[in-house]
């Protein structure tokens, strides 16, 4: 199993083509490499890979894909608007005791499980808005976060943290024009950015949990529905401030440009180097938090295989 200290050698690694035939990703040499027109233009060592992100069309060698599942490197394929269409992970297969445990958990454990999971992400926004100047926001959230323990079931458990969510995202977006939270819609820039970040972090935190061989369709707090998984989408939710974060950074920074998006029948897109741009932002923030997020995904497993105290992660 992946150690700290082995992980915190570990790099994401972005590639966007846009041209399958001239452009190949291939193996050479334990070596990740990028090619155009049959050129190396860029490789890295696949020791010092996680992850490997391809954006847009490229050419694979089944040669690259071998390697990269006996170097334990995970492939996401994305569209262009960042859509996840297909995966190879690279995970840990057999663990039937760790799916036991998961299958076994009752509607009672998992629901303690989620309060802990729902308070620890409200802690992370409030911490957020304190920072800022939404320090009303943050009482506001206050008051909700502390009617978590008396929630019956999951549905007063999503009540809640959908009321947070929609004062924290008025509060720390105002100086963005915010409107409101439409997932996948991009109906606007922020809308944009947050389904690109969210959706990196997603696929990152899936990543971390096919280390140990999680079923990740089995939530605790997202219930199983079709195709969805549900266990990423339940431990990414504390890290999604990451992703807030920066995005207010970058635009307090000036890195987010109106004239970067382009507008069409309502919904917003990027160009090829646009989407580098901002790729490259989130995959930044992402990475200065790969070891908090190997942590947490790690003391789960330890949660989950043996009753440890559930894992928590704290915005600093």
């Amino acid at each position: 199993m992946l150690s700290l200290p082995d992980f915190k050698e570990k790099q994401l690694l972005f590639v966007s083509a846009k041209n399958a035939e001239i452009e190949k990703i291939k193996f050479l040499n334990d070596n990740i490499c990028l090619s155009k027109d049959g050129k190396i233009v860029n490789r890295i060592s696949c020791h010092k890979v996680f992850a490997l992100f391809l954006i847009g069309d490229c050419s694979l060698t089944s040669v690259l894909v071998r390697n990269c599942a006996d170097y334990g490197v995970s492939i996401f394929l994305l569209k262009n608007n960042f859509l996840n269409y297909a995966r190879l992970l690279a995970q840990a297969d057999g663990n039937y005791l760790l799916r036991e445990r998961q299958y076994a958990a009752t509607e009672e454990q998992e629901l303690a499980a989620a309060k802990i999971l729902v308070a620890n992400k409200i802690s992370n926004q409030i911490c957020l808005l304190e920072s800022s100047d939404g320090k009303d926001a943050a009482l506001s959230l206050e008051k909700i976060k502390a009617k978590i323990k008396n929630a019956r079931n999951g549905k007063d458990l999503l009540g809640l943290e959908g009321a947070a969510g929609k004062f924290f995202f008025q509060s720390y977006f105002k100086n963005l024009e915010w409107k409101r939270r439409l997932p996948r819609a991009k109906i606007d820039i922020p809308n944009y950015l947050m389904d690109m970040g969210y959706t990196m972090l997603f696929n990152f935190v899936e990543a971390m949990l096919g280390i140990y061989g999680f079923d990740v369709y089995r939530g605790f707090y997202h219930k199983l529905f079709f195709q969805r998984k549900s266990l990423a989408c339940d431990l990414m939710e504390p890290f999604r401030c990451v992703i807030d974060k920066q995005i207010m950074k970058s635009h307090n920074l000036g890195q987010i440009k109106a004239n970067d998006f382009k507008l069409s029948k309502g919904v917003y897109g990027l160009g090829f180097e646009e989407q580098k741009k901002y790729a490259e932002i989130f995959a930044q923030a992402i990475m200065d938090r790969r070891e908090d997020i190997f942590c947490y995904a790690r003391d789960y497993y330890y949660f989950t295989i043996n009753g440890a105290e559930f894992p928590a992660f704290k915005m600093k």
